[in-house]
């Protein structure tokens, strides 16, 4: 059996770890109940993730029985970080550069310029780094949503928008070395109302859930990545749109993307859980679409067996937090 992918899952309030092969079929890892702890056997064997799933593959399980959950979560949430750079993708700044281009007639954007910084340096040749990419932070592990579960919007948001993407999952070693776990499908889920208005803004409004999963993708991703991501209102598809990733597709390699995040040191920390956004490629928002509590949003991949669905709930407004002094 060639083991693809691992998955997460909770049933009568137990949880454990199931091994997908090449054609879906979802075995019981015994060797762990979760990916981090498989992951930590790994590296103590200097084994990999695939070899010790196959070597402990129990019974065949019916998916339909279980509660998926995100491939990959940390016991304690603030050691486990979500972030993500854009602009990566061919194609991927149109959208972007649409929401900040009132500026003098003529002029580049500073998205397009980040982007043509990508095309012409973002594959260096090996052993060379590479242009920086956009970076950007979105918060610990509590800010990841299982599938299946709402994505929330807060009241003060502008909207909450749709990001079908891949993201690369990552743990530190003990000698502070990061270690590429698999690749999930992701939604980034951004407020793309607010980051319109002002490009400085970007920063706040990442500063959202995000949903992964619910498969972990060992191995190495494949160059073409092929997917949909679709909106469902009461059951109709009002929006649907194909997407492409992989590094055929993209303005920079994963590695070079790799390099500028864990370069700085406090993102190699023994033990942390990283998810890293590749970036997005098509977004319902740059198509006009308004997203509304309730809608579903809907990502499927040709590299991954099972879809991710996560409904968007706009939050209530409550009062804002008030600060005492001491």
């Amino acid at each position: 059996m060639v083991i693809q992918s691992l998955v997460q899952f909770r049933k009568g309030g137990v949880r454990g770890l199931l091994a997908l092969d090449e054609r879906g079929a979802a075995r019981h890892v015994g060797a762990a109940d979760t990916t981090r702890a498989l992951a930590q056997l790994a590296l103590s064997r200097r084994s990999s993730l695939a070899a010790l799933a196959a070597e402990s593959g129990g019974e065949v399980v019916d998916l339909a029985d279980l509660e998926l959950l995100s491939p990959i979560d940390h016991p304690d949430p603030a050691h486990l970080i979500v972030s993500g750079t854009g602009l990566t993708h061919l194609g991927s700044a149109e959208g972007r550069d649409a929401m900040h281009s009132a500026i003098a007639s003529g002029q580049a954007t500073d998205s397009m310029k980040m982007f043509q910084m990508g095309l012409e340096g973002g594959k260096p040749e090996s052993g060379r780094v590479g242009a920086q990419p956009e970076w950007f932070y979105k918060g610990d592990g509590t800010i990841l949503v299982d599938p299946g579960s709402p994505l929330h919007a807060p009241a003060f948001a502008g909207d909450g928008g749709d990001e079908a993407e891949i993201a690369g999952v990552y743990m530190i070693d003990e000698a502070g070395g990061p270690a590429r776990l698999g690749y999930v499908l992701g939604n980034e889920f951004s407020d793309h109302v607010t980051e319109s208005v002002n490009y400085l803004w970007l920063a706040h409004s990442k500063l959202r859930q995000a949903a992964i999963g619910p498969e972990l993708r060992l191995g190495e991703l494949p160059q073409a990545v092929r997917g949909h991501s679709r909106i469902k209102r009461l059951g109709q598809t009002v929006w649907e749109k194909a997407f492409q990733s992989g590094e055929s597709h993209m303005a920079h390699t994963i590695g070079n993307l790799e390099h500028h995040h864990f370069k700085y040191a406090q993102f190699r920390r023994p033990g942390d859980i990283h998810v890293h956004f590749f970036g997005a490629a098509a977004l319902s928002f740059a198509d006009g679409i308004e997203v509304r509590s309730g809608d579903e949003f809907e990502i499927t991949s040709d590299a991954f067996h099972l879809p991710l669905r996560n409904r968007m709930v706009r939050e209530d407004a409550t009062a804002p937090p008030s600060v005492s002094p001491v």
